[in-house]
């Protein structure tokens, strides 16, 4: 029978008589046993119809379920073939997700039948191994973004050209190139109109080159910025890895403050919220459970914890789209750009009048005939002069003022911040400290204050269980064997069930990889060394119905949890030891006695803490209570009241080395510091002592250290008075953190603020600088903050503020030298032209000199590392000006020893040393250039005497010099026709360096003359 159900009516009809119904051995049998169930069969009937004619009650059998199993028909291609990792369709899984769309996410079967779909265990992830991350690469897709075209070198010089200097001088050279060799022929007219086109564009391909460069920097730095770590399951293991080497169908593990990587289904957690303002722009938190399983990527986590199914990533997701249309311009005017680009305009304005000036005066005394040429004649004599010649002239007049102006307009000074910030941002990224926001390296130099966490920024952050108690007794033997069997059972549930770490342990033989904060890894590590505790051995005993996750404000974490097959339901509570300890009414000694906690008792555990915070210990207590499940609302909120205390842990984070030393440099350069944290007031003060925040014998009163709730209880105006004294805030909450900046803001203080967690985004943004941690960070609170610091050290932070002040002293050297230039470039030219009718300077070398100035000026002045010398000086105010009095003491000392000898040389000159006109002009160009050499030596140092030191480390600024001495040097002697010079000999070269040379000697006489700001500025350092 069972041949003739599976095949065709076909084939049955086909085959012959014989072949169906031939009586064998094997047939005899089935006939036979059928017989027998039929005549069972009819037994069983006629007894039950006795038991039914009786009334009596009907016994119940065990069901059963028919099954029609049917024959698959392989002759004919099916329907509905079973979707695979290779034929799944990528639009329609991008598209349910991104749509949020449950009817298409039913057709995959729901989350868990997709995973299997994605070869991906829903507790261990997929397999890892290298073939299988390409494979899935290959399929679906590496999670990185399609950026716009960076900007092409081509296109930097054609901004260039966009200066409308340049344009005019252009013109100007066009013009005169046309006349020259209208007149001279092509041999010998070319020259000055074509050295100037030459040197315009030696100059804008050099300041093309140097933008391009900076730009590619840039680019970098974005890219690093943008590498977020991510925490992902594969093969049994959580593992951190980068953002960009995610893959469909990796599990991602997320917490309070996490960047979602990609889009993907949640799988598994509790009390998990996202806000995903960024790609809705609602601003309302939606829950994520398994009736809304989509996440999409660029979305924060909020609240809670889960486990996240990659189901797209990079261009598939709606972010990447949205990302790949968003060129992030890390080149952003910072406020000192803005603060020199309208002292640029202001020195321009000057120098567009002076050319203005020189243009009148020179045409006037051409036209009047006060001008004569090489041999002594009149230039202008009436209509005799040829209309070319006249021309010529004009052009050539016109020329030397829009070169005037060109040397004026201090180019230069955009240029050397963005070099300096380059610079510093690179070697910035070699110390640790990744910037986010440009205007912060220079923000960073003006710091009065430092706002500081407590964790892993004055501390290693590498925690380790040092002292466990149980009631009032301290337990030295703390492992399985030396506690009491209710009290071991009950720790062991107490760490297993409420943490967000991870024990994995692939064997039975090896050692255990514990994951988690460093907390949550101390507090793990005990149980399962100490306490001989199976972490995945308890959970799977448990089911838990309620999570809250830890959060600032309550310093705990709770979670509701019921036994399998029982009714007891258990709240754990794990956080701040002094707040558990206010929830708990009984407590267990030392042999697992249940005792009740009075006032005394009480008194004595608050000791015992305290005693713990004051050696520097973090203390963190469990406590617990069981409620019969028929009291329904437990099953909505943790218990807080009446629980039971089981132990008290404390915990040690040693300080990190250097810190304090850290400490008391910051302290010396005027800096204040400030330490909040969430731990007690006593282990607070403890740290704060061994750091050197607080000093033993001056900070010990109440106003150095407060409490949050404490500060945050003061009026307005007590706030504003007691701000500055305080040192240290313990049990802070992040908005007792954002009310401490605004104080400190309000009274006009630079401020800069440490965070890591999501409720620190507010502080950190409204800091003057916000400074996020790189490992225990959050993506909230690096996206808030202005720089990253790598490895959460407070050195590092130090570091951030020498180069901060580094930027900005640089920026004052370069300012100082340029301006120096400028103002001896101009009153020479003015003062020779109205005089002389004649500018001493062609077009030609005041575009080198211009060169010198704007380019090899600012690359050699703008890379000064720092010294310890700026963490000597008071920090910079808000409203301090850029050029300072000890800089217009330098700036004008040099600037009329400059202009002094130049016009000496112009108009005695020729008399002096007995030479023709050509070799006196070549004279004051070639002094005038190593007069801006020697003089870059000086502004190395605005205030030290000794300008030499350190002049070796600066290996850039030495090649910078000297490739500047070649190119002057082949300027003069070998440059004759381009240049518009002669060659100089032995001797007149020894007057050139020598004359440039005075500029040393009298830079270190000037800075002997005192100046009445500094002492101010120290006045005010010191009062602030």
């Amino acid at each position: 029978m069972s041949t003739l159900w599976f095949r065709k009516p076909s084939e049955i009809g086909h085959e012959g008589e014989e072949d169906l119904w031939s009586v064998s051995k094997t047939h005899k049998r089935r006939w036979r046993m059928a017989f027998t169930a039929i005549s069972f069969t009819r037994l069983l009937f006629s007894l039950s119809k006795k038991v039914l004619d009786k009334d009596g009650s009907l016994l119940r059998s065990l069901s059963y379920v028919a099954i029609n199993v049917q024959r698959i028909n392989e002759d004919s291609p099916g329907d509905n073939k079973p979707v695979s990792l290779l034929t799944v369709d990528t639009k329609k899984l991008r598209d349910t997700v991104r749509d949020k769309n449950f009817e298409s996410l039913s057709e995959f079967g729901g989350v868990k039948e997709l995973a299997l779909i994605l070869e991906t265990d829903v507790k261990n992830g997929i397999n890892g191994c290298e073939a299988d991350l390409i494979h899935r690469q290959n399929v679906f897709g590496a999670n990185k973004y399609q950026k716009p075209p960076p900007k092409r070198f081509l296109r930097f010089v054609f901004d260039a050209f966009k200066d409308t200097t340049i344009l005019i001088l252009l013109a100007c050279a066009v013009l005169s190139l046309g006349f020259g060799i209208k007149q001279h022929g092509w041999e010998d007219g070319w020259y000055d109109g074509g050295s100037i086109i030459l040197a315009v564009f030696l100059v804008v391909a050099v300041s093309a080159l140097s933008d391009f460069k900076q730009s590619k920097q840039f680019q970098k730095l974005s890219t690093k910025s943008s590498d977020i770590r991510v925490e992902v399951v594969r093969g049994g293991r959580r593992q951190p890895i980068s953002i960009f080497d995610i893959v469909v169908g990796d599990i991602v593990c997320l917490k309070i403050g996490d960047q979602v990587p990609s889009d993907g289904l949640f799988l598994e957690g509790h009390s998990l919220k996202v806000d995903e303002s960024s790609m809705t722009g609602e601003s309302d938190h939606i829950e994520i459970n398994q009736g809304n399983p989509f996440m999409l990527s660029g979305t924060k986590v909020t609240d809670g914890y889960g486990f996240m199914l990659v189901t797209s990533v990079g261009m598939n997701t709606a972010w990447g789209e949205m990302m790949s249309s968003i060129n992030r311009d890390l080149n952003e005017e910072t406020p000192l750009q803005a603060r020199l680009n309208k002292l640029t305009s202001y020195i321009g304005k000057i120098g567009l009048l002076v050319a203005a000036l020189v243009l009148v005066v020179m045409l006037i005394r051409y036209f009047t005939g006060n001008t004569r040429d090489d041999k002594g004649n009149k230039e202008f004599i009436g209509s005799k002069t040829k209309f070319n010649d006249v021309m010529n002239v004009v052009v050539s007049i016109v020329s030397a003022a829009v070169t005037i102006i060109v040397v004026a307009i201090p180019e230069g000074l955009p240029l050397a911040v963005t070099l300096t910030l380059a610079y510093s941002m690179k070697c910035m990224m070699a110390d640790n400290a990744m910037v986010r926001k440009l205007s912060s390296c220079e923000t960073m130099g003006s710091a009065t204050v430092i706002c500081t966490d407590k964790t892993g920024t004055l501390t290693l952050n590498e925690m380790k269980v040092t002292e466990f108690w149980l009631g009032k007794e301290a337990v030295k033997d703390d492992t399985s064997l030396g506690l009491a069997s209710n009290i071991l059972k009950l720790l062991q549930e107490a760490v297993s069930l409420n943490t967000t770490g991870t024990v994995y342990k692939p064997h039975s033989t090896s050692v255990p990889e514990i994951s988690g904060s460093p907390t949550e890894k101390a507090i793990l590590s005990w149980a399962v060394f100490n306490l001989d505790t199976s972490i995945e051995a308890v959970k799977q005993n448990y089911n838990i119905i309620q999570v809250e996750a830890f959060n600032s404000e309550k310093k705990r974490s709770g979670v509701l949890v019921k036994r399998n097959n029982e009714k007891t339901i258990h709240t754990h509570w794990k956080g701040a030891a002094e707040m558990t300890l206010a929830m708990c009414s009984t407590y267990y000694d030392r042999e697992g006695v249940l005792k009740v906690m009075d006032e005394e008792e009480r008194l004595q555990l608050e000791t015992i803490i305290k005693n713990m915070a004051q050696k520097s210990l973090r203390c963190i207590a469990f406590a617990y209570k069981e409620i019969e499940e028929e009291s329904r609302q437990v099953l909505e909120k943790l218990e807080e009241n009446g629980l039971t205390l089981l132990g008290l842990l404390g915990l040690k984070d040693p300080c990190r080395p250097g810190v304090s030393a850290a400490v008391e440099s910051c302290k010396a350069a005027g800096v204040n510091i400030k330490m909040t944290t969430g731990d007690n007031v006593h282990t607070a003060r403890a740290i704060a002592l061994e750091c050197k925040i607080l000093n033993p014998h001056e900070d010990l009163d109440d106003e150095a250290v407060v409490e949050g709730v404490q500060f945050r209880n003061y009026s307005p105006e007590e706030r504003m008075e007691k701000v500055d004294k305080i040192l240290v805030m313990a049990r802070s909450s992040p908005f007792d953190k954002l009310l401490m900046v605004q104080c400190l803001k309000h009274k006009g203080h630079v401020v800069a603020v440490t965070g890591d967690g999501t409720n620190d985004a507010p502080a950190l943004k409204e800091a003057d600088i916000g400074l996020s941690m790189g490992i225990q960070g959050t993506e909230v609170a690096k996206e808030s903050s202005d720089i990253v610091i790598l490895d959460d050290n407070f050195t590092t932070v130090v570091t951030v503020l020498r180069w901060g002040r580094c930027v900005y002293t640089n920026i004052q050297k370069f300012l100082q030298f340029q301006l120096t230039v400028n103002v001896a470039a101009l009153v020479i030219n003015f003062v020779a032209a109205v005089f002389s009718g004649k500018v001493p300077l062609t077009a030609v070398q005041l575009l080198w000199v211009n060169l010198i100035m704007d380019t090899l000026g600012a690359l050699a002045l703008a890379t000064e590392k720092p010294t310890n010398d700026l963490m000597a000086k008071p920090p910079v105010g808000r409203s301090e000006p850029l050029i300072t009095r000890i800089m217009w003491r330098n700036l004008i000392a040099q600037a009329v020893y400059q202009v002094t000898i130049l016009l000496v040389l112009q108009f005695k000159g020729k008399f002096i040393f007995g030479v023709k006109e050509s070799i006196n002009s070549t004279l004051i160009f070639n002094t005038f250039v190593l007069c801006q050499v020697f003089n870059e030596f000086n502004a190395r140092k605005l205030e030290k005497k000794n300008i030499f030191k350190g002049i070796l480390t600066n290996k850039l600024f030495m090649a910078i010099v000297g490739i500047t001495i070649v190119l002057q040097l082949v300027m003069v002697e070998f440059l004759k026709r381009f240049a518009n010079t002669e060659r100089l000999d032995w001797g007149q070269w020894g007057v050139c360096i020598g004359l440039a040379a005075l500029s040393w000697p009298i830079s270190w006489l000037v800075k002997c003359i005192p100046v009445s700001g500094k002492q101010l500025g120290h006045q005010r350092a010191s009062v602030s």
